[in-house]
């Protein structure tokens, strides 16, 4: 199977108007434009999705900026998001911050474990070592995420496609994708899920709440798992190992595309 990979970063793709689509985030191009409203995209699903928003009766609006919401209390939480409304105020330089958790990670820089955290990149001390080999890592997420290449017994196998997994809530989770079960709905738009946790996470869309801070830099993401991806861009950490060939990658989705492309046949992958 033919494979498609970006030579700006190291996402693969299936199809070559898929890549061309996606090369356009690059550069900033947003050809489809809403007619609707201002606002312009770099892919037409992206316009799509936008534009299902201006069909939804929103009567709470934000006085800060121009966003509107279908509840009251979604509109309360976004508001947070503005600066007027921060209320977690640091006690040494009287910054203030939407979220305690960013105002606790700000608190570092005062305290000295910032410093103590970034140094470890240059200086390779690694503190979370793997007891199954010679690997170690900044992070303790990372070492979480590199210690299932170590878990190979999946004793727990879905019926309906084969697939097998490690623990049973992993399997029951599966399941929900051959049933369709998603009960979680999104109030602001039309999308389901199938977990209450990714609703969660989808709710932040419309919010705009950024609760997670990486303090390398200062920048905040609306997901955890997005701040673990980023912080491999500080600590060159390729977290994630090809269990077939021991190749190594910075982001997940760039595994199982390689997995998908080089090892399409291999009995170990069909059992992921």
């Amino acid at each position: 199977m033919e494979s498609f990979q970006c030579n700006h970063c190291e996402k693969v793709f299936n199809q070559k108007i898929t890549l061309k689509s996606h090369i356009k985030t690059h550069f900033g191009e947003k050809p489809y434009q809403c007619s609707q409203c201002d606002k312009a995209f770099a892919q037409e699903s992206l316009l799509k999705s936008h534009s299902d928003t201006h069909n939804v009766e929103r009567p709470y609006q934000c006085n800060k900026c121009d966003k509107v919401y279908k509840l009251k209390q979604t509109l309360i939480r976004h508001s947070k998001t503005h600066s007027e409304e921060k209320i977690n105020q640091c006690s040494q330089c009287n910054k203030t911050f939407a979220y305690k958790s960013i105002l606790v990670k700000h608190q570092m820089r005062h305290t000295g474990d910032h410093l103590a955290s970034h140094q470890l990149i240059h200086t390779e001390k690694y503190s979370y070592k793997c007891n199954k080999c010679d690997k170690a890592f900044s992070f303790n997420c990372h070492l979480k995420i590199h210690m299932k290449i170590h878990i190979v017994e999946k004793i727990f196998t879905c019926m309906q496609c084969g697939m097998a997994f490690s623990e049973k809530g992993h399997l029951t989770s599966h399941l929900k994708k051959h049933t369709g079960d998603k009960p979680y709905k999104c109030s602001q738009c039309d999308k389901a899920f199938s977990h209450k946790h990714s609703l969660k996470a989808h709710n932040r869309i419309h919010t705009g709440e950024k609760p997670y801070l990486c303090f390398h830099c200062g920048k905040t993401f609306s997901q955890n798992r997005s701040l673990k991806g980023h912080l491999t861009t500080h600590t060159g950490e390729k977290l994630y190992q090809c269990r077939i060939c021991d190749k190594s990658f910075t982001l997940k989705h760039a595994l199982v595309q390689h997995q998908r492309t080089q090892h399409r046949e291999s009995k170990l992958i069909q059992q992921m």
